[in-house]
């Protein structure tokens, strides 16, 4: 296999984006990214596409082929597919990308990411991201993912001890990441008494514990690592690329608030990277909801099980701690639109180990990310480093 760098990014406003449609916000990240790149459209060898739902969301299937006519590279014919993970489409566009350029079989290729999710109703988007679980053993009982993220959380705190400020302190770090992010759906400082004062939506899961409905696209380009100084002069090399699947059904698994892909792909990543979780200097994590930030960490490995809460409650996650989680926002404060959330870790990395993430930036060398599908039947990681 080849080493693979990522060479350029580019990632589009998070929010209610109602002045642009599925297919603009694609163009406009394809844009930036090949822009970033200094490439040409007619270089370009293959294209991923990440979208969960675009059938149900803008009615429009037929993703890959779409974003190729409308990118200008449907007359060099060349392949564009579009992946499909649920909320972890995304990573996975990115994994796939990664693969069709290690294994030679093309030299520069587009992982990206779209997602259009504010043209349906909340009730429509509901039930859109409840088919990301197992419809008819979850979903046909009328369970919605914040009730399967609200039974993780209440299964976690009777196993651990987690205190309700300790989960709100997820969302209040977050928020104050986001708040340098100028990409950010919801850039605004929130407070532990504010979290926990926020409407209920299913115990112990309030408001301002779920990330939003978001509407955005990302996207990154990638080619071998031999090469990337063609492009650009700070290349970021991809040290390793993951992808783990478990049960769908909560109820099929021995321990519910331990997310068994997370602990398989990031295993697999270390090891495909012959680094250690102290080489990771932050990460980017799929903060979903506030208590699958604390099993991401501890799943990782980055600290024990039951640990996660206290380790956040005492800044040790925070931008300037031990080991920094979603220096983006992360989905919380950033947003979430799915389909793009996986590419958008990579863009954030990227940006951090570039030195160009602004007020947001630390000092890292070696970045990982973590982007989940339902409540953990896929998981992809990936491990990036300066080349």
């Amino acid at each position: 296999m080849r080493d693979v760098a990522v060479i350029g990014i580019g990632c589009t406003k998070f929010g209610e984006l109602w002045d642009k449609s599925f297919r603009t916000l694609f163009i406009e990240a394809g844009e930036m990214a090949i822009s970033d790149a200094g490439l040409s459209g007619d270089q370009i060898d293959e294209i991923f596409i990440g979208n969960m739902s675009a059938g149900r969301f803008v009615g429009q299937e037929h993703v890959g082929a779409l974003i190729a006519d409308y990118s200008g590279l449907a007359t060099n014919n060349i392949p564009a597919t579009r992946v499909e993970a649920a909320c972890a489409s995304g990573g996975l566009a990115f994994r796939q990308a990664f693969t069709s350029v290690a294994s030679g079989m093309a030299d520069i290729v587009v992982a990206a990411g779209a997602e259009k999710m504010n043209d349906v109703g909340t009730e429509e988007t509901t039930d859109v991201l409840a088919a990301a679980a197992d419809r008819e053993w979850e979903g046909i009982a009328g369970v919605t993912f914040p009730g399967l993220y609200a039974m993780i959380a209440r299964d976690y705190m009777n196993k651990y001890g987690l205190t309700r400020e300790q989960l709100a302190a997820v969302a209040v770090k977050n928020h104050d990441n986001g708040l340098h992010n100028p990409i950010a759906q919801f850039p605004t400082k929130i407070t532990i008494e504010g979290v926990m004062s926020s409407s209920l939506v299913a115990d112990p899961i309030r408001l301002l514990d779920c990330s939003p409905v978001t509407d955005g696209a990302a996207a990154v380009i990638l080619c071998p690592l031999e090469r990337a100084h063609e492009f650009t002069d700070t290349p970021i090399q991809v040290l390793a690329s993951t992808q783990a699947s478990a049960t769908i059904a909560l109820h099929d698994r021995q321990d519910i608030s331990t997310l068994d892909a997370t602990v398989a792909a990031g295993n697999r990543a270390f090891k495909m990277s012959g680094l250690e979780r102290s080489d990771i200097d932050f990460v980017e994590v799929h903060d979903c909801f506030t208590i699958a930030e604390l099993c991401a960490i501890e799943d990782l490995g980055f600290c024990k099980k039951g640990e996660a809460g206290k380790l956040t409650e005492e800044g040790e996650t925070a931008r300037h701690g031990k080991i920094p989680v979603n220096t983006s926002g992360g989905l919380k404060s950033c947003g979430h639109p799915v389909g793009a959330t996986g590419v958008k870790q990579i863009y954030e990395v990227v940006l951090q180990l570039r030195g160009e993430a602004g007020k947001r930036q630390i000092d890292a060398e070696i970045g990982m990310t973590h982007n989940v599908g339902g409540t953990g039947a896929t998981v992809v990681c990936n491990i990036l480093g300066r080349a």
